[in-house]
């Protein structure tokens, strides 16, 4: 759980990053890129904690924020980022498994993002 500090995040879709901040500075954030066609999905890349908040819950609050931001748009999650992709499997009552030919579609699309990889 996190520490003492709740966290607001923030939904940067521009720079497809979802960033859990703590007194205005960036604890945490998930980058990642909204897949095109049909169905679409959010498709979680990487996962990155500042050190001075590891250990703290943040990574676990932010990946939850990001199966909650897709329920609350409809679209399924592709964890690509290994850390979500563990934390799905924790957590499969919150965390609903993406079809294998989504997670195909999204590999195949995060070769069209290279500043992600």
């Amino acid at each position: 759980m996190v520490e003492n500090t709740a966290l607001e995040f923030f939904d940067d879709r521009e720079n497809g990053n979802l960033l859990g901040p703590v007194d205005d500075v960036a604890a945490g954030v998930i980058a990642y890129f909204v897949m095109d066609g049909a169905p679409a999905a959010l498709v979680a890349v990487h996962t990155v904690v500042e050190s001075e908040h590891r250990g703290k819950g943040y990574a676990g609050a932010l990946v939850q924020e990001f199966y909650a931001m897709a329920d609350r748009e409809g679209v399924p999650v592709v964890p690509l980022c290994s850390y979500a992709a563990k934390w799905a499997q924790n957590h499969p009552d919150q965390a609903p498994v993406a079809p294998a030919e989504l997670v195909e579609r999204a590999k195949e699309q995060l070769k069209t993002h290279p500043e992600l990889s």
